[in-house]
């Protein structure tokens, strides 16, 4: 039952809760786990992969089947229906058309005093974008990770992603890769598919950027590889927070709620609203959506744990509320939403209006749905063209300007203690070359 609270120290409080829903005891436990693993990977290459794929996926593949074929690659499209192709080549479309707006641009200053400032920006030589498996499969996530590479035009793109029965991938994602430009995928998931992107193997390649979600062995993986790579974020369990007036349609809010729900049994789906009997009707249309649903087990344990409503006294304490959540995902689901908007600090994606769910920025929108987590946004932003990308500083001092500041920087070096480096200027403005 998706429980209603009507105190806002309560809420406060339970938001916390879901916020915290991940287990420190449960991190500590499993970061033994997945160290063992970047260790062993790192020493073995190859030969770790395949142990590690054997024993916690239940897959027995040889070196050689590491690598989807290029059979494979071409039987996919074989495999999906033309609407999905369709579906997927509109979504290409969309995503990259919104990355391409946020290409940083290189610039380069000329000042009047003969000083020339700047940046460059650059790609990465190679991304190594990382695709979950488990439950569903997603070809949402390999084409928002991948085009933003694409658009920033990383050489390399590798894919790494776990096989499922009978050594299989699932063909939409095959597909979804191939239209993004992904030019390498490895059948192989979890901490070791993280090890092998950050260290290398025989087989594949050492990357310089991983992007992706995935379980909390993917992600303390990619925390702990951080530094010999750089990484997009640490995902935690996925959540949507819903603003609600007495204008929402209580089905739409349920069907929304549900669509976050279903992705895991710690998801999260939050409700605020200012009209009781919207509460109401929303907490029994779920219990009434819920029951033929495909995936009512994990669905409902989401709920039970980590769904809720709030009803608060007005809009503005729903901001409030929803700021100090810093939630994931949110929903505006009221009639001036563009004016609350002013009030809102901290989200990942923000959806506005009653026609607007969730769904349109998961799929095919434009904007990226790998977003932060678990309070994340607070500080955090979604991954984009820049997470593929970094800048080096340009500067160019004539010899008059450097002679303009030569006092400036010796006074500085001087009292940092580091004669040399003003030397390095008082020799050149002094004209002393002398050895």
């Amino acid at each position: 039952m998706l429980r209603i609270i009507t105190q806002p120290a309560e809420a406060q409080t339970e938001l916390r809760r879901i916020c915290d829903r991940t287990s420190q005891d449960e991190i500590v436990h499993k970061e033994a786990t997945v160290r063992e693993v970047l260790h062993t990977v790192k020493r073995q290459g190859d030969k770790a992969l395949l142990h590690y794929t054997e024993e916690f996926d239940q897959v027995s593949l040889s070196p050689e089947q590491l690598r989807v074929s290029g059979t494979e690659l071409d039987a996919a499209y074989q495999q999906v229906s033309k609407e999905l192709l369709d579906a997927i080549r509109l979504a290409t479309r969309q995503i990259e058309t919104f990355h391409r707006q946020r290409v940083p641009k290189s610039w380069v200053q000329f000042g009047d005093d003969e000083v020339v400032l700047g940046k460059r920006y650059t790609p990465v030589d190679m991304a190594g974008i990382y695709v979950p498996g488990g439950r569903a499969s997603y070809p949402s996530t390999v084409l928002m990770n991948a085009i933003p590479a694409k658009v920033a035009k990383v050489p390399q793109i590798v894919m790494v992603t776990p096989p499922g029965a009978g050594n299989k991938i699932n063909p939409a994602v095959l597909v979804a890769a191939q239209e993004a430009g992904v030019q390498e995928i490895y059948r192989v998931g979890g901490a070791q598919a993280i090890a092998a992107l950050a260290y290398g193997t025989q087989t594949i390649p050492k990357v310089d950027v991983i992007t992706g979600p995935g379980n909390i062995y993917v992600t303390l993986a990619k925390k702990l590889v951080y530094g010999a790579v750089g990484i997009d974020s640490l995902a935690g369990p996925s959540e949507v927070l819903v603003i609600a007036d007495h204008a929402a349609n209580p089905v739409y809010v349920a069907a929304d709620l549900l669509a976050q729900a279903e992705h895991d049994p710690i998801a999260a789906a939050i409700l605020i609203t200012t009209d009781t009997q919207l509460a109401q009707q929303v907490q029994a249309e779920v219990k009434r959506q819920l029951i033929d649903h495909p995936r009512r087990l994990l669905t409902e344990k989401a709920i039970a744990n980590y769904g809720l409503i709030v009803v608060v006294d007005s809009l503005e304490t729903a901001a409030q509320l929803s700021n100090e959540f810093a939630p994931e995902h949110l929903e505006l689901e009221i009639t001036e939403p563009w004016d609350l908007l002013e009030k809102i600090r901290h989200a990942g994606a923000i959806f506005l209006g009653n026609s607007t769910p969730e769904a349109v920025g998961d799929y095919l929108a434009g904007p990226n749905h790998t977003l932060p987590t678990s309070g994340a946004a607070r500080y955090a932003s979604a991954l984009g063209v820049e997470t593929f990308m970094k800048h080096s500083s340009l500067i160019q001092y004539s010899s008059s300007a450097l002679n303009k500041v030569s006092g400036a920087i010796q006074a500085l070096a001087q009292a940092e203690g580091l004669p040399s480096h003003a030397d390095s200027v008082r020799l050149r403005t002094q004209g002393n070359l002398e050895d």
